[in-house]
């Protein structure tokens, strides 16, 4: 009974040991203690094993972009990915619950505004884009995704080439405001401008009627053949808004109606990915011909409905093959195949799981919270790492069924548009890369007397 307990106590102080040391020196955990145990006690350890790992990379299918805190515009010719062209569509209303525009209004401009967010690419790259009026209804109620278009009028309302000014101050009205893009909308045609001055009082003020009225804006960018970037706005913004400026009989000065767009308002992004025909020859070989086995030498992961990366364990069950194990640990680290910043990685990537009926959820350890289950970029490793130790025991126990793993750059619960992109190594890259290098899934358990 003695030895039973003591051998107890040193296998208990001997695996203490072992985690601290693992975590704090980094050392290969094999080397760290195990020449303590006899063989029959030896802690049961499998760290950077890429043979129980099979991953590649897919197109992602749409994502929502409706509702979204910022809208993209733009158009990127990425070296690896090829080029992504954002366009964009919304429906505005008079940012006044009462607007009346008096009597013979008259025309004088309208001018759209865009507030800028962030940029993603070359700043200095020029972006041309053409604006059209909608004429297909939006809804507020549906769902608008990445490969969503709607029907537009044929008249081109504005052609405006600019480069994003993300830092320079724009002056209205004598006052400088946040930076924003301004397109002039009676560039090539009054017919718009009109058309809003013209709005009976009760269809302007109508929350229903004045959508159905003036159905919204199309903003297309052009397809880039160089450099290039995605140009990220604030939609909510406050000098995000069409201004009419007009006079009538009643005022003899200049007047300015403001359309916003509001939470409540049908607005979504559309991304085009031109069939990834601009891609490199390995991301062809590896996504567009299906090619899964060169998964082992990269793996390609891009946001904007872009790329995702499915990873998958099919001999989890090995493990516990001769009796139940307790998983101590499991995780999932990702590396950055390069240095290079001139295209900035995702700070944070998502994990999911996808079962046979196409079902996708997100993994228990989730719930956890972002500190445990992890997924933000470690800028000094290059890594990403997800802790599913929840997950891969309840395989384990037979409590889970052993799904595929996604993942992805936009996670589908947030708001966010990421037009960020990464190429990741991959199971078994060829050298110069290390084999701490690649996607690795490292597990400790031990073993159920």
């Amino acid at each position: 009974m003695k030895s039973s307990l003591f051998r107890l106590s040193l296998r208990f102080i001997v695996f203490s040991l072992f985690v601290f040391l693992f975590y704090s020196c980094k050392k290969d955990p094999y080397e760290v203690g195990i020449d303590l145990l006899p063989a029959s006690d030896t802690l049961n350890i499998s760290s950077n094993d890429s043979a129980f790992l099979i991953a590649y990379s897919e197109i992602q299918d749409s994502i929502r972009t409706d509702k979204t805190s910022t809208c993209a515009l733009g158009s990127l010719m990425d070296p690896v990915f090829g080029v992504t062209t954002a366009s964009f569509y919304s429906q505005f209303k008079s940012s006044k619950d009462s607007y009346s525009f008096g009597q013979n209004p008259v025309l004088d401009s309208v001018v759209l505004m865009l507030q800028y967010s962030t940029v993603y690419g070359d700043t200095n790259a020029l972006q041309s884009l053409k604006v059209y009026e909608v004429s297909q209804k939006l809804d507020p109620t549906k769902s608008y995704y990445s490969n969503h278009t709607a029907g537009i009028y044929s008249t081109m309302l504005a052609n405006k080439t600019f480069r994003p000014a993300l830092h320079d101050s724009v002056q209205v009205f004598g006052v400088n405001v946040a930076p924003h893009l301004r397109i002039n909308l009676n560039q090539y045609t009054n017919y718009f401008g009109n058309k809003i001055i013209s709005t009976p009082t009760s269809i302007l003020n109508g929350l229903a009627t004045f959508p159905e009225y003036m159905r919204g804006l199309y903003i297309e960018s052009a397809k880039t053949n160089y450099s290039g970037a995605m140009v990220l706005f604030n939609p909510l913004g406050t000098e995000t808004k069409i201004v009419v400026y007009y006079h009538n009989q009643d005022v003899g000065d200049s007047l300015h109606c403001d359309l916003v767009i509001t939470s409540a308002s049908a607005r979504f992004t559309h991304f085009d990915h031109n069939n990834y025909l601009d891609a490199c020859q390995e991301f062809k070989r590896q996504v567009l011909n299906h090619d899964t086995t060169l998964g082992k030498n990269q793996l390609f992961l891009q946001g904007l409905g872009g790329v995702k990366v499915k990873v998958r364990l099919p001999f989890l069950a090995n493990f516990a093959k001769n009796g139940p194990i307790a998983v101590n640990s499991a995780l999932l680290v990702l590396k950055n195949i390069t240095s290079d910043t001139s295209y900035a990685p995702p700070l944070n990537l998502t994990l999911m799981k996808i079962d046979s009926t196409g079902y996708t959820s997100f993994l228990i350890d989730e719930n956890e919270g972002p500190e445990y289950f992890g997924g933000v970029y470690n800028t000094t490793a290059r890594t990403y790492s997800f802790r599913i130790t929840r997950y891969i025991q309840s395989i384990l126990l037979g409590k889970s069924k052993n799904c595929d793993l996604y993942v992805t750059v936009n996670n589908p619960i947030k708001s966010l548009l990421n037009p960020n992109r990464i190429v990741l190594n991959g199971t078994h890259p060829p050298l110069p890369a290390l084999s701490t290098d690649r996607l690795q899934f490292q597990m400790i358990y031990t073993k159920s007397k």
